[in-house]
């Protein structure tokens, strides 16, 4: 793997720069210190800087939308009463740390200045592969950024001679993101992508300019669909730019670990870094999968042996329920790690996106396909709601067959066979578009986002309220989702649930606290404030 090189991002929230410091670097410059740096440099570090604190903040947010739960509980089933964890699957947040403060770092620093230099110094040199893909990245960054904390500093974000910064309202923040994607797909109008642009970007697409811009048109498709509350939601856009997205597997958006001697060259859930070592699958996505819930009730879904774990017998397959941990099953019963064992083992015998060099994805064609279906049963189209929905389930699949076949259990192994059966179980994927349900589109996009997605899967869940009803089942749009009540809710909530995380502590609740004060941010329950796109 090539070596990484990265400028030193400027803070926009911890440095202070004055007229006196431009001064005395332009009278002592330092000749270690690049004045201008390749775009070819600076390209693969955003990249992996977009998938490590993704993964990072997932492992929070991730037990919030009940993707995984922690072995360690507050619940008072389980025997004991750890009050310093499970805070985000309490639906609560660590005070006075940076814990899940990742993506709002990796937006304002990590990729932050570096983004925009490169974007700057690609422009003047008129490489416009470069400048398309980080104006790509960054309207994806924006999207992710505002969809994880809702209002965020926008049009003072990389003003350095400033010490505080307002906050702009999450709707200017998605005309931003769109804006963003319009000059993105305008640059790479005026390239076929250059060789050096092919290197530097081997880890994510390889340099093939379709398939940026068909990432571009996916961050678009989710701009507008994220909306379904609003009475100016537009069905017709969300189909029309879902259309022009990633349509196959080899489309999906994903970063390329390639596994290796260095952290950097690992996949941040593998476990040469075993940074997930106290998370299990949930409850919810194993009796999902099993068929235990009434939307797919007896349905039992090969796929799960290919994304779950299984207790240590290889058979028994649970999972874990929100803030009551481990203990309160038998230990024969407890699903081992992702890694297929109790502790971290000495060799790769992980699946799916818990491998070592398992590629992690950021968008999928079979997400786009879900959008697309429930757009689609939005404006009453159900014939294209049903054949959208059934490519939906048939691309997790094939993503699972093509990228992520490896360490199956003999037996279990699947095909295109497999597949096939599967998507003809009329409990799975109806004879006719009428019976399909949105209970159905949900709960198998659920599955098909599982453990990568989980922002995705959030904003989802936030859309619904968590618990609103399906109206042509009368049942739960995400039939026996139960968010923690009683004892096992955050305290701090008021008896609501969280709908989005709080800022960064130490660059917000330290350094920029009075702005915070203007629109509630600095009160105890500002994580249950409903966020824009899920109002009416």
């Amino acid at each position: 793997m090539k070596s990484i090189k990265i400028i030193t991002a400027i803070s926009f929230t911890a440095i202070m720069i004055s007229s006196c410091t431009k001064k005395l670097d332009e009278a002592y410059y330092n000749p270690n210190a690049p004045v201008k740096v390749k775009p070819s440099e600076l390209l693969p570090p955003i990249q992996y800087n977009m998938a490590i604190n993704l993964q990072e903040d997932f492992m929070y947010m991730g037990t919030t939308a009940q993707q995984f739960a922690l072995t360690r509980a507050f619940g008072a089933t389980s025997g004991t009463r750890d009050a310093t964890i499970s805070r985000h699957e309490r639906m609560g947040y660590f005070p006075n740390v940076d814990n899940s403060g990742n993506i709002w770092r990796m937006h304002y620093w990590n990729i932050g200045q570096n983004l925009n230099r490169m974007v700057e110094w690609a422009a003047e040199d008129e490489q416009w592969d470069y400048v398309g893909a980080g104006q790509a990245i960054l309207a994806w960054s924006w999207l992710t950024l505002t969809d994880y904390h809702g209002e965020v500093i926008l049009d003072e974000a990389y003003n350095t001679s400033q010490l505080s910064f307002k906050y702009d309202t999450q709707d200017k923040v998605y005309n931003h993101v769109r804006n963003l994607c319009k000059q993105a797909l305008e640059n790479f109008a005026k390239t076929s992508g250059s060789a050096d642009f092919t290197a530097a970007d081997q880890w994510f697409y390889g340099g093939d300019i379709n398939k940026w811009k068909k990432f571009v048109y996916g961050v678009m498709a989710r701009s507008y669909h994220h909306l379904t509350n609003k009475s100016s939601y537009k069905p017709d856009s969300v189909i029309y730019y879902c259309d022009l997205a990633m349509q196959t597997p080899a489309d999906d958006a994903t970063y390329k670990y390639v596994g290796g001697p260095v952290n950097n060259q690992n996949n941040y859930w593998g476990r040469f870094r075993a940074n997930n070592v106290n998370l299990r699958q949930s409850r919810y996505i194993a009796e999902l999968m099993k068929g235990n819930y009434g939307t797919f009730s007896g349905v039992d879904d090969p796929r799960r042996w290919y994304m779950l774990s299984t207790a240590t017998d290889g058979v028994t397959m649970l999972g874990l329920e929100a803030t009551k941990g481990e203990l309160v099953l038998a230990a024969n019963q407890r699903p081992v790690n992702f890694w297929g064992h109790t502790a971290v083992p000495t060799v790769d015998t992980a699946r799916y996106i818990f491998r070592q060099d398992s590629e992690f994805p950021f968008m999928t064609s079979s997400e786009i396909q879900f959008m697309k279906a429930e757009a689609a049963f939005r404006m009453n189209n159900k014939g294209l709601a049903l054949a959208a929905y059934r490519q939906g389930i048939s691309q997790n699949f094939d993503m699972l067959l093509s990228k992520y076949n490896v360490n199956i259990r003999p037996g279990r192994v699947m095909t295109s066979a497999t597949r096939d059966a599967f998507l003809a179980n009329t409990a799975v994927v109806p004879g006719v578009a009428n019976s399909l349900n949105l209970s159905m589109i949900m709960q198998q996009k659920f599955i098909a986002l599982w453990g990568y997605s989980c922002l995705e899967t959030w904003t989802d869940l936030r859309r619904y309220h968590y618990t609103d009803l399906d109206p042509q089942t009368g049942q739960q749009v995400y039939h026996s989702f139960a968010p923690p009540a009683g004892i096992d809710l955050w305290p701090d909530n008021g008896g609501k649930w969280s709908y989005r995380v709080r800022p960064r502590f130490n660059s917000e609740y330290v350094w920029n606290i009075a702005e915070l004060a203007k629109f509630g941010g600095d009160l105890i329950d500002y994580h249950t404030k409903e966020m824009w796109f899920s109002l009416p």
